[in-house]
């Protein structure tokens, strides 16, 4: 049973000690064996061949003895052998048996030595050939110690060996190991290992010095290492030193030879007079209060405790700032330790610094996994200045601070990466003076002012950080600040995302701006930023306002789902927007209006709520090669003084019409191809102006191009075609000046000209119509001179009733006539116009049959149909026949089944105008 064997090896034990049996010293750090150094401990073969050893006093002792073949692991065959020095080296970390009581120093050398010596044999004894058993182990010798070898190396349970094991130290350890295979594998038990690791460091995870200024909890069943505690062991000891508050013990562990302190500040000076700096100082469980930690070579300070070391571990002051690197900390690491900074407010003693942290002039620490707080109301808890200052602080934790979060200024540099930036009374993030930090990753959000400031010529490059809830904007830049944010994600801020103000600058490329309470991105007062390839959308006002003679380059985002307009522009910004996206947005895509301008090209503007570009109140944009289609009002909307270019767009799609224009604007629109519109072309009215070049309108449901309401543009060289209704309707006092275009293929009158209009046509071409060349109707004149009208369906110029406009050098030939050929055939005129179009002759109203003054019929219609009845003549115009159309009582003669009941339309439908202005 494992309690008399372990009760054997006891008595055995003492044996060996009254009989002063043959013990192996203790190798020195000397030691000529051929042994490791590691960790401040010699790890040597304790069996060989032939070989060495040191005595306790220094003088090295030859041997020559036979090797005593170990113990067989579980039954392996192939012949076993001892490591040499090389692998018998301390390669990771011990536990303690959670019963055992760590002995003392010499307690567990004798112990040690006991074990080594049971399985060594005498020296004096002559080499033999080692025989070879398959099952057993074979002792030559027929001596004590012999019987002890055997007995510890063979019969002993596995389980009195650990619990023998587990009163050793972790350079006993390494020497049992080499003894034989058994002792090898119980030796480097991962839990053995564990508790003794534990005993020392109190980690719960393995802690890596996986490479320079770099700690890292591996977990077990993730590491590399066979045994990772013992690993962490052996890279943590070496150049180690231990502070532990109210420390009682001696100065240094006299196995060990860890030296302990009872301050921080103990363990530097230390570290500088005996360790010549790369020591590492592991801060055990506590609060230490009151040291001035002023950090000049490149010591290692680290947190050593159970469950989230931070926690545990807290440097605390009231003055001063709590931790200072100064010159030459070139490579020191502070980790896994609080931070606090709590100047005592009712206190008179003045404290110049306002800070926890303070990274000073040419020096570069490494500070990883700390709390750091402040409740100073000035000040910053982290402040990074001066030139060659440039730590690398990352996951940590710069929360809940009175003051600002992480404050870089006066040409330092730094990175700052995957930390927790919270709930700090001022901005999360201070860049300011030439200063020039990389930061990635950091989680930036609920702060009571801005996330980050750059400011006064800050710099700075900003990737991939999440930045939302903060109260003011996510991301400000002002007076010449000039940062670059990539890959950011800013949102949900209480007011904006990204303001950039007074002369701000700044690149803000590939980041996710949305659900901001305010515009997505500001620019104002002559700032001048870019922003590329970002998504802006989802905001709860626009998506970029450019205000206040702002500018900037807006090129290539996807801006979408914003309650206001994608991209606003007013107050004389001048901005230039290219080759975006600007989509589904509750309001309207662009909108420039009080002395707004900019060049907006090559962006696709479409499914917007409103209109897809307002430009209104004297703004002069540029619009060139834009893509402005699928909206669900107006394509391009000029109102109240509205003017600018619009230029090689193409404009299509859109519910109302492609343009609109009123109310004194007088945009010049050229070169665009305007179709589609489920409402026309372009619409000018209520005053509206322009001049239309060369546009090509077509394909619109219903006129190309509508002039009404004292509207008098300028239309030239433009070509109207393939309209589902006119070409050109003028009406309601609607004038223009209409010159050299080229209108031809529409389902109505190519000009249409009714209602007290008098527009001018010079040098036109109208042909190929569906209906007629040019109607003039309903009191208007017109000026025609000298164009030509030719191969339309109904006829060329057709004039109604006391219509007499001025008509000089016109060539009208060609056309088709097929109203009077109608009229000759004695065909009711329903039959070549249906109730979509109006061919313009004689028309009736028949008094029998109580028709009503909407009510119109053909001149065949009242020789047939109402022959005998009381009929009178209204006037020669455009209408079609209610009696063919079978609306009346009677059934037309002259045509078949009767049709839909519909009033005579006298003119073309008239057109929706924008309801942008209701809405707005």
């Amino acid at each position: 049973m494992p309690s008399a064997s372990f009760s054997s090896t006891r008595s055995y034990t003492r044996r060996t000690r009254r009989k002063g049996t043959n013990r192996l010293p203790i190798p020195s750090r000397t030691s000529n064996s051929g042994g490791v150094v590691e960790a401040g401990v010699t790890c040597e073969p304790l069996v060989a061949a032939s070989g060495s050893y040191a005595t306790p006093g220094g003088a090295s002792t030859s041997t020559s003895f036979q090797h005593v073949p170990p113990y067989d692991l579980r039954g392996r065959k192939s012949p076993l052998h001892l490591h040499d020095a090389s692998t018998a080296g301390f390669n990771a970390t011990a536990p303690v048996h959670p019963t055992a009581t760590r002995p003392t120093s010499p307690t567990a050398s004798a112990t040690a030595s006991v074990l080594q010596s049971a399985a060594t044999p005498p020296l004096s004894q002559p080499a033999r050939k080692r025989l070879r058993r398959n099952t057993s182990c074979t002792i030559t010798s027929s001596d004590n110690s012999n019987s002890a070898a055997h007995y510890l190396q063979c019969e002993l349970p596995d389980e009195v060996m650990l619990t023998i094991f587990s009163y050793l130290y972790e350079q006993d350890l390494c020497r049992i190991a080499q003894v034989c295979k058994r002792f090898q594998a119980i030796a480097n038990d991962n839990n053995l290992w564990k508790r003794l690791y534990q005993s020392v460091f109190e980690y719960d995870t393995p802690l890596f010095h996986t490479e320079n200024s770099r700690f890292d909890f591996i977990p077990f069943e993730e590491s590399e290492h066979h045994n990772p505690w013992k690993e962490s062991f052996r890279q943590l000891k070496k150049r180690c030193l231990h502070v532990r508050p109210h420390y009682n013990g001696t100065a240094k562990d006299p196995v060990r030879r860890m030296p302990h302190f009872e301050t921080i500040q103990a363990g530097l000076d230390y570290a500088d007079e005996h360790l010549n700096g790369g020591a590492k100082i592991f801060l055990h469980p506590g609060t230490y209060r009151g040291e001035f930690l002023v950090i000049d070579s490149d010591i290692t300070l680290i947190g050593a405790a159970p469950g989230v070391v931070a926690d545990a571990v807290i440097l605390e002051r009231e003055t001063e700032s709590t931790v200072m690197f100064v010159e030459g900390a070139k490579s020191a690491y502070l980790g896994h330790v609080t931070l606090k900074f709590t100047p005592n407010v009712t206190s008179t003693v003045p404290h110049h610094k306002h800070f926890c942290l303070e990274v000073g002039e040419n020096c570069s620490p490494t500070i990883d996994h700390c709390i750091i707080r402040s409740s100073s109301v000035v000040g910053a808890a982290v402040c990074v200045s001066g030139a060659g200052a440039n730590p690398r602080i990352h996951h940590c934790d710069v929360s809940d601070c009175e003051n600002v979060g992480i404050y870089v200024t006066d040409h330092a540099q730094g990175t700052f990466e995957d930390n927790e930036i919270c709930r700090n009374a001022l901005a999360g993030v201070w860049v300011k003076n030439h200063a020039n930090p990389v930061m990635r990753r950091n989680h930036i959000h609920h702060g009571r002012d801005v996330g980050i400031f750059t400011f006064d010529n800050g710099l700075g490059f900003f990737e991939a950080n999440d930045i939302h809830n903060n109260r003011i904007a996510g991301f400000e830049v002002k007076a010449g600040a000039n940062p670059s944010v990539v890959q950011c994600e800013i949102h949900h801020g209480q007011t904006g995302g990204i303001y950039v103000h007074e002369n701000g600058l700044g690149q803000f490329i590939d980041n996710k701006i949305h659900s901001n309470n305010f515009a997505g991105v500001w620019i104002t007062s002559n700032s001048n930023p870019t922003i590329r390839r970002n998504d802006i959308y989802n905001g709860h006002q626009g998506g970029v306002y450019i205000f206040g003679e702002g500018r900037g380059l807006i090129e290539h985002n996807n801006i979408y789902g914003n309650a206001l307009a994608g991209i606003q522009i007013r107050t004389n910004s001048d901005p230039i927007v290219r080759h975006n996206k600007i989509h589904h947005g509750q309001h309207g895509g662009i909108y420039v209006h009080e002395k707004g301008a900019g060049l907006v090209e090559e962006n696709e503007v479409y499914a917007n709520t409103l209109a897809g570009v307002w430009i209104t109140t004297g703004s002069t944009p540029v619009l060139r090669r834009n893509r402005i289609h699928s909206g669900k009002q107006v394509g391009v909307y000029f109102y109240d003084n509205g003017h600018g270019k619009l230029e090689d767009n193409d404009i299509f799609n859109h519910l109302y019409s492609g343009v609109q224009i009123r109310t004194g604007s007088n945009p010049i629109i050229k070169g665009n191809k305007i179709w589609g519109g489920q409402n026309g072309g372009v619409l000018v009215y209520n005053g509206g102006l322009g001049v239309l070049e060369q546009n090509e309108i077509f394909d619109n449901a219903m006129a190309g191009v509508w002039i009404k309401t004292d509207s008098n543009p300028t239309l030239k060289r433009n070509k109207i075609y393939d309209g589902r209704d006119g070409g050109i309707c003028i009406f309601n006092g609607g004038k223009g000046n209409l010159e050299e275009n080229e209108i031809f293929r529409n389902a109505q009158a190519g000009v249409l000209i009714s209602t007290q209009s008098h527009p001018t046509l010079r040098r036109n071409r109208i042909f190929d119509g569906l209906a007629a060349g040019v109607e003039i109707t309903n009191n208007a004149t017109a000026t025609l001179d000298s164009n030509q009208i030719f191969n339309n369906r109904f006829g060329g110029l057709c004039l109604a009733s006391g219509v007499q406009p001025i008509v000089r050098c016109n060539k009208i030939f060609s056309n088709q006539d097929a109203v009077e050929k109608a009229v000759d055939n004695g065909q009711c005129l329903y039959k070549i116009s249906s109730y979509t179009s109006f061919p313009m002759h004689d028309f009736y109203r028949c008094q029998t049959c109580n028709t009503t003054d909407r009510n119109a019929i053909c001149v065949n219609c009242i020789k047939t149909c109402h022959a005998g009845h009381d009929v009178e003549f209204i006037r020669h115009d455009r209408f079609f026949c209610d009696c063919g159309a079978g609306t009346l009582n009677n059934q037309c003669q002259l045509q078949g089944e009767p049709t839909q009941d519909t009033d005579t339309l006298y003119d073309s439908a008239a057109p929706i105008e924008s309801h942008t202005l209701m809405v707005n």
